[in-house]
């Protein structure tokens, strides 16, 4: 089990109204959707969540009202590649209500490896709170270095947890190795979390867990029951919601909330320059769902 925030944490989207404003009535409705689904944790305005399109009031209004709905520990992205606004949202993120800090590394910018450590040096310093850092240099352009990571781990003390999403279970192996009793290892790939498991992982940061939460869970507590059978066939029967989640016309928030919208939960369509969800996907996702249904009757 892991220390800090369970098991499974979803990166929850943001929901919209039709106007495209912010909806935080349907934000505390899905919380409690996912609190009550699987979801141990919730990450809040990150990547998934919209954070790009996110005002810094509609982000701490977000983070208050579902931190104040929910008992499970939410995270607050505060991550930005201005260090300096970063900071200032970091040291926010406590009085918003907020258990955790989740804290992508610098976009765009692609700084040299010693910009990446004094960034989270310094936010790491604004805050009481315990970090998770996040690594995704698809999106970010820049991977941090092991050897960073080693000292961050090492040397700050609220520096607690990686979500992983550099799609190298090799190296995360070797972080692991190195730095296991500093950290703790999320999959930050739901396609990945079973052989992350396998070098040290604790858990899932995800998306598909809107709604396959519950096989996320089992599948964690099998592996670490040592039923590796048992956790190879639920990763099995999670391929479609994988495959569904992310593809070149539909990304994670557009896919995630076609697929919430499917289950009659209002969450809106994504923020400019998202798209709205081509035609075909809302269908595809009733699909998926219910094969996973079908799934989970057999299983009973």
């Amino acid at each position: 089990m892991a220390r800090y925030w369970g098991r499974v944490l979803t990166a929850m989207v943001t929901p919209f109204d039709a106007t495209g404003r912010l909806n935080l009535g349907m934000a505390c409705q899905l919380a409690r959707h996912l609190a009550d689904n699987g979801s141990d944790g919730l990450v809040l305005a990150a990547t998934t969540g919209e954070a790009p399109t996110l005002s810094e009031a509609e982000r701490f209004d977000l983070i208050r009202a579902v931190s104040e709905t929910v008992t499970i520990p939410v995270l607050a992205g505060t991550g930005s590649n201005d260090t300096r606004h970063a900071l200032e949202m970091t040291a926010k993120a406590e009085a918003a209500g907020a258990a955790g800090v989740f804290l992508v590394s610098p976009y765009y910018n692609r700084p040299p490896q010693a910009g990446i450590e004094a960034h989270f040096r310094a936010l790491a310093a604004a805050t009481r709170l315990p970090v998770m850092l996040y690594d995704v240099p698809c999106r970010t352009g820049r991977r941090i270095g092991h050897d960073v990571l080693i000292r961050l781990f090492r040397e700050v003390d609220n520096i607690v947890a990686f979500k992983d999403a550099t799609g190298d279970p090799a190296a995360a192996a070797r972080l692991v190795a190195e730095a296991g009793d500093h950290f703790e290892l999320y999959s930050g790939d739901d396609a990945l979390t079973l052989p992350l498991l396998a070098v040290g992982a604790v858990g899932v940061v995800g998306t598909s867990s809107h709604w396959t939460g519950p096989e996320f869970a089992a599948m964690i507590a099998a592996f670490e029951q040592g039923e590796v059978a048992r956790a190879r066939s639920i990763n099995a029967a999670l391929q479609p919601s994988f495959a569904f989640a992310n593809t070149e016309d539909s990304v994670f928030s557009m896919s995630v909330k076609a697929m919430l919208r499917s289950q009659g939960l209002a969450v809106g369509e994504c923020r400019l320059p998202l798209p709205p969800a081509p035609a075909g996907v809302e269908e595809r996702a009733a699909q998926v769902w219910d094969e996973l249904q079908a799934w989970r009757a057999m299983q009973r």
